[in-house]
């Protein structure tokens, strides 16, 4: 499987004004490129180059030799993860099997996403806030840096990224304004809804 930098599943553009166009350029033509560029050298020529992503995160999670292999392979599968969390006019009260799932674990959607909201703004420094799926339940989970629910077996549903890189050419510091944005206007819940099959 080789490792590339996917397509965005939409335009530059297409989540103004909520994520500018500058924003997903730089995020994901530079960032995200980087992450890929830098494991494909990390992995060259060595018993891990044939691995499929997912692979490598576990191959190399907690393993002191290969930190670089897990950081990149981690960041490639986080932001394309990210991406796939987001669409245009998307946001707001979910349907589908994902809504009667939050209701079940957090009482109400209010409730969820104040749970989920306190995650990325509790983050400290960089990092990801995460719904998860764990015991047949859906949990809140954040994670520093490149960490990932994967490397720890658990599934994520959606994810949202508290890198500063993600927000601060639109928001600057203000991150609780960016997360209030990303749940009201960009959360993909048709990509939730998949994720819980």
């Amino acid at each position: 499987m080789a490792i590339v930098l996917p397509n965005l599943p939409y335009a530059h553009e297409a989540l103004e004004p909520y994520i500018g166009a500058k924003t997903l350029e730089i995020h994901h033509g530079k960032h995200h490129q980087t992450y890929v560029t830098n494991l494909l050298k990390l992995i060259e020529g060595t018993d891990l180059a044939n691995e499929p992503l997912e692979g490598l995160i576990l191959k190399s999670v907690n393993n002191p030799d290969r930190v670089g292999i897990f950081n990149n392979a981690a960041q490639v599968w986080n932001h394309t993860f990210y991406w796939n969390s987001m669409k245009p006019k998307g946001g707001g009260a979910p349907s589908g099997d994902i809504a009667a799932k939050i209701n079940a674990a957090f009482g109400s959607y209010d409730a969820f996403i104040q749970a989920f909201k306190n995650a990325g703004l509790t983050q400290f420094g960089s990092g990801w806030a995460w719904l998860v799926i764990k015991n047949g339940t859906l949990e809140i989970m954040k994670t520093a840096n490149a960490d990932t629910p994967i490397a720890h077996g658990i599934k994520p549903i959606l994810t949202v990224d508290v890198w500063e890189h993600a927000y601060y050419l639109d928001y600057q510091n203000k991150r609780a304004d960016y997360l209030d944005i990303f749940f009201n206007h960009l959360i993909n819940w048709d990509f939730a809804n998949a994720n819980l099959k």
